[in-house]
Formats: structure tokens, sequence, C-alpha cells
């Protein structure tokens, strides 16, 4: 069977962040799925890239019956309203207005704030590297004051900004070997938050190996 053609198809990279959000949502929810592998490190983006999404050729791409779903945050409320069942309570985004819009806001800061400072931090050297891993180790205590005492983001249910900000933690180990700190130091509540979501069968089947994770951003952005 072509690529798209199955009732649902990923296609993403293994160790893309905002990808492993979709197979998470997809395995939560106990979506079957086909997965199709997008090497990035390619330059040239596949035919079915490059037809699924035109705009960005970027992925992930969430295909539905043939119709792609582009953009991370985008898939993952459209996987919310297609396979949360109706009337039940088990959904990605809480239920109330306010619920909503707050993942929505902290998911935006994940987005826009703690990649591009992981960004910087990895790519940058000397006083600006300093800088950017201050800058890191805050937004992450910023989360963790967010999380609280609570089991996940939204309460004692996994969900939507879990999912978002889950990703992120492949590359914790690769922030502290980078950086020289330690993240169950800095950010104990956070950390005993991951080891709950990496339990989680949905967590625990796409989260790559962490080693991996940072080797290959060492290569991508020339980390000595």
């Amino acid at each position: 069977m072509d690529a798209g053609e199955s009732a649902v198809t990923c296609v993403d990279f293994w160790a893309n962040g905002f990808g492993m959000r979709a197979r998470i949502a997809l395995r939560e929810l106990g979506v079957a799925f086909e997965y199709v592998e997008e090497d990035l490190r390619v330059g040239v983006r596949s035919d079915l890239v490059r037809r699924m999404n035109p705009v960005h050729r970027s992925v992930p791409i969430l295909i539905h019956r043939g119709r792609p779903v582009c953009g991370s945050l985008n898939i993952l409320e459209y996987i919310d309203e297609v396979w949360s069942a109706p009337g039940e309570t088990r959904r990605l985004l809480p239920g109330d207005p306010a619920g909503r819009a707050d993942a929505r806001f902290w998911a935006d800061f994940v987005d826009h704030k703690v990649f591009p400072t992981q960004t910087r931090f990895l790519k940058s050297k000397g006083e600006e590297k300093d800088v950017a891993k201050e800058e890191l180790v805050e937004q992450l205590k910023l989360l963790e004051e967010v999380l609280g005492d609570k089991g996940y983001f939204s309460g004692e249910e996994f969900g939507f900004l879990d999912i978002v900000l889950i990703p992120f933690s492949s590359m914790f180990r690769g922030y502290e070997q980078h950086g020289g700190f330690d993240l169950e130091v800095e950010c104990p509540n956070l950390m005993r938050w991951v080891k709950r979501c990496k339990e989680r069968e949905s967590v625990g089947a796409v989260l790559p190996d962490e080693t991996k994770m940072y080797q290959l951003h060492k290569e991508w952005y020339g980390i000595e």
C-alpha cells in the first residue's frame, strides 16, 4: 500500500521531538497508524512530504484518509478532536476553556522559548553559551512551577502539555553533559514527572535513546 493510503499515516523522523508528539498521542488514544520515516539528515525532502506539506515541506505530517494535517500542535488538537470518544472525560486537552487556554499558552512557550534556547545553548560558545544555559535551566524551572505537585500538567491525567514537553526530555541528559549541571538537582520535581511519563507505554515506545539523541545533535550542530 502506498504511504498515505492507509487510514492513518504518520510521517516523521525518529529524532524529531515535534513529531514524537503525534506518535505519542496516537498511541495514547489507541489509534492504529502506519509510520513512514523521513530522514531529516538528507537535504531534499521526499515526494510524499512535498505533496502532503508543500508549504513548509516539514514533518511531522499526519495523513488521515488521504488528507494531510501539518504542524505538531495542530496535529495534537486534531487527534484529540477525532479520536477522543464523544461524551468521555478522557481528552488530551483539558475540558474547561481556562485549562485549554493555559495548556496552549505553555505549549507555545515550549516551542518559542525552550526550543530556541536549547538550539542556542548547543550551538553557541563562551559567554553566549553560559547565558543560554542559565536561560534554559530557568525556563525548565518555570515549567516545574507550572507542574507544581500535580502528577501531570493538567492534574492526574496525562494530557496535551505532557505530550508537548516530554519529547524534549530525550535531550535532558545531553543538556547535562553539554552544560555540566544536574537536572535532578535543578528541577527534581520535573525529573520525577519525566520518570512517570516514561512509564507509560505510549511514551516509552516513542522516546529514543538519550545517548543517540545527543550524539545526533552534536553532529547536527558541529559540537566537539
